[in-house]
């Protein structure tokens, strides 16, 4: 057992959790069934690379890690009070760029800090990087 595989994996698994929470807290305020489409694939996309960061967990015995609180707090109270202010279909784009901006930067300084990590579970970060890359550049026809 390697700790370094343990945490990249866990903080992959809670990254996908914000993600998808992010992602559903936005989906009453959508009105263009193209980006609902996006957003409902990605969410998938990002249930299916969290169920896989689970399942490697548990081949190691380990917990897995939910979102810190006052992130997810944090992120919730922001995403309301600009969609309060402004919730068409630019913003929500504009939101969930910045939130694949945050996923693309955390993953990556994981890659670099857990360097013991597992090859399987660097691939596996490595993926939920790109997704987000390809997540965003869906979104950009958005702004």
């Amino acid at each position: 057992m390697n700790e370094d595989t343990i945490y990249l994996l866990r903080e992959c698994n809670a990254g996908c959790k914000l993600a998808t929470n992010s992602m559903e807290q936005v989906k009453p305020y959508i009105s263009n069934e193209k980006l609902m489409s996006i957003i409902n694939q990605y969410i998938d996309k990002h249930i299916k690379i969290g169920n896989e960061c689970q399942q490697m967990l548990s081949q190691y015995n380990a917990e897995e890690k939910d979102p810190q609180v006052t992130a997810k707090a944090f992120s919730w109270i922001s995403t309301e009070v600009k969609l309060m202010l402004n919730n068409d279909t630019h913003k929500i784009a504009d939101i969930m760029i910045d939130g694949c901006n945050m996923g693309i930067k955390s993953v990556s300084s994981y890659i670099n800090k857990y360097k013991a990590a597992s090859n399987e579970s660097v691939n596996l970060a490595k993926s939920l990087v790109k997704m987000e890359q390809e997540f965003m550049n869906d979104l950009l026809e958005f702004l």
